[in-house]
């Protein structure tokens, strides 16, 4: 099958779409922006790529053996392709990956400009820099929990929004089911060890995609550090632990996320060229392995569509 013939297809679908969504005057009924964003997350292709090219021959393929992570999945964002997959669609700890859909609800839900106190039941000192008694505007406190990944920070957070952690993990759970990730579980709202906590490469690239198509929150975790500030007025440096910002060409994005349970894991979204590419990687060898893996994949992505669009 060639390129022509994929895209006199795709546009066929495309007609066929637009006829069904039309009303009984003959005109056709506009998809609302939040339709366009959940139809955008449901593209996913893993067909057409391997009938147009030959992907074991595409520069840096030879790479993709040596990579220690468990699971993954590369898709190009416009199109929908998936580049590459390994056990994409196999539940699998996220560790804190999991604060992407804490961070999301919170955007949707929250008064950013609410005042949310550390207090002792969300206070267990574990990988956190809040500390008890802290108070922050909310928006900064979700800067700092996604920036360094604070735990601390994902359960005041919770308890501000749901009321308690068990109402929140609830809120979580229905937005995956609304956001169509089949293979996830949410028991917590930061990722720690937990065997009901978990998703899927596949199901966390949806989210990934839903989540950047959010301006607030791909502004924040494209950032590379911030300073934040507390109530009192004292001041909180943090710079993102994401550090394929700064040694990747085009990265904007998006998660780390670490626990002996889940391994090295890390979403990423990068843009090069009008190509935008979305990596979710989980359970690699070691910290740094999860850096150097993502970097292998998103360099043979663009290859693959850089091939694609000169076929």
């Amino acid at each position: 099958m060639n390129k022509n013939v994929i895209i006199a297809f795709l546009l066929l679908s495309l007609c066929c779409l637009t006829a069904c969504n039309t009303g009984r005057s003959g005109g056709a009924s506009p998809l609302t922006p939040e339709q366009e964003r959940l139809s955008h997350i449901n593209l996913i292709d893993s067909v057409t790529l391997p009938s147009l090219l030959h992907l074991d021959s595409i520069e840096g393929s030879d790479k993709l053996e040596s990579i220690s992570a468990e699971a993954w999945m590369l898709v190009d964002d416009n199109t929908g392709f998936v580049i590459s997959q390994k056990y994409a669609n196999e539940p699998a700890f996220m560790a804190s990956l999991t604060k992407m859909m804490t961070c999301l609800l919170a955007l949707e839900n929250g008064n950013l400009s609410d005042t949310v106190k550390i207090t002792e039941d969300v206070f267990i000192a574990r990988d956190s820099r809040v500390r008890l008694g802290d108070g922050y505007v909310m928006s900064h406190l979700i800067d700092e929990m996604m920036l360094v990944s604070d735990n601390d920070a994902a359960y005041a957070l919770a308890k501000q929004i749901g009321g308690d952690t068990l109402t929140f993990c609830e809120m979580m759970n229905e937005k995956a089911a609304y956001l169509g990730m089949t293979n996830t579980h949410f028991a917590n709202p930061n990722g720690m060890p937990n065997f009901e906590n978990y998703s899927s490469a596949s199901d966390l690239i949806r989210l990934s995609r839903y989540c950047m198509r959010d301006s607030s929150f791909a502004q924040i975790v494209g950032s590379k550090e911030k300073d934040i500030r507390l109530t009192d007025g004292r001041h909180m440096p943090c710079r993102n632990t994401n550090v394929l910002l700064t040694t990747y060409e085009g990265c904007i994005g998006i998660k780390t996320g670490f626990t002996r349970q889940a391994g090295n894991c890390l979403a990423s979204a990068a843009t090069r060229e009008g190509v935008t590419l979305y990596l979710v990687l989980l359970n690699s060898r070691s910290m740094s392995s999860r850096f150097t893996e993502s970097a292998i994949l998103l360099d043979y992505g663009f290859n693959v569509m850089k091939a694609y669009h000169n076929n």
